[in-house]
């Protein structure tokens, strides 16, 4: 069995050698390697199955880490001091340092400083950040737990740091800096509330093409069929349907509860693969604060 640790040392020790880990985050695990390792940076893309132009996100352990490969714009600096360490992605100018590898050929680059203590540790222990996109196949469910890694990429990965469930449970939000607008291109636990009330600007939604992780119309999709409800009345009514199909349906549904819906969505889903159940059944939250980006990864789960 894949060896599961919680020795930042040792998984330090792991990517410094080339290796790629399993990484616990406060949103969801990500699937590690160092910055400056084409060839470790070139097995996440493998493992994944990921589209090689397909950005990938730097985590760093501090704000001081991250100017060797981006340029923080004065609105990037001040949502740096506001909000790192945390759930958030910063997407500007890149340096010249950074490799075509992890921008997918763009001329940018996106920045997180995780919260996790057992990440920041690790990447102070390593002296160089991470890449690490969520450690999963391309367009499935993210994990939440060292389990979860495991059972989706076993003997792949080197090494799994254990760090817990992630206390959030979806992935950070992503606001493009590199206009003197912001873009909000992923919704997370930090809002656009949260960006204009540090900033003093209206954050608009994503316009242009796919620059970032998570701007495709398809994805964080389980097995099983995922249909969308406003209300548990309908999602009622819809499971006796299935019901009667023959096919076994669950319904998903924290009401209100947006940090439990977030911090349980995707092991709700995974359960339902695990259940052989045929449809997830999902009640939306509302649409306002976290319950936005619920309903933003549970839309892009139900497109396909």
């Amino acid at each position: 069995m894949k060896q599961i640790t919680t020795d930042f040392v040792l998984a330090a020790s792991v990517l410094r050698d080339g290796g790629v880990i399993g990484l616990p985050t406060e949103t969801v695990y990500g699937l590690a390697a160092r910055v400056d390792h084409e060839t470790a940076i070139g097995r996440v893309f493998a493992i994944k199955q990921r589209p090689l132009s397909h950005p990938l996100i730097v985590h760093a352990y501090g704000v001081e880490q991250c100017d060797e490969w981006g340029v923080l714009s004065p609105i990037a600096q001040v949502l740096a001091q506001a909000f790192w360490p945390g759930p958030l992605t910063i997407l500007v100018h890149r340096t010249s340092q950074i490799s075509d590898q992890i921008t997918g050929g763009r001329d940018t680059v996106a920045l997180r400083v995780p919260e996790h203590a057992l990440a920041r540790q690790l990447i102070q222990e390593l002296g160089v950040p991470v890449v690490a996109p969520s450690a999963n196949r391309f367009g499935r469910v993210s994990p939440t737990t060292a389990q979860h890694v495991l059972r989706d990429l076993g003997d792949e990965v080197d090494l799994i740091l254990d760090g817990g469930v992630c206390t959030i449970g979806v992935e950070s939000t992503i606001i493009d800096c590199t206009s003197d607008t912001p873009q909000l291109l992923r919704p997370g636990a930090l809002t656009a509330t949260h960006i204009t009330q540090v900033t003093g600007l209206v954050v608009s939604p994503a316009t242009g093409p796919s620059r970032s992780a998570g701007m495709l119309e398809h994805h964080y999709a389980p097995q099983c069929r995922v249909e969308l409800f406003e209300n548990n009345e309908t999602a009622q009514a819809a499971l006796l349907r299935v019901r009667e199909s023959g096919q076994r349906g669950s319904i998903i549904d924290y009401g209100s509860d947006v940090v439990t819906y977030a911090h349980l969505l995707y092991h709700d889903l995974r359960e339902c693969d695990n259940d052989g159940i045929d449809v997830a059944l999902c009640v939306l939250p509302p649409h306002d604060g976290l319950g936005t980006a619920i309903r933003d990864r549970l839309l892009k789960a139900a497109s396909g």
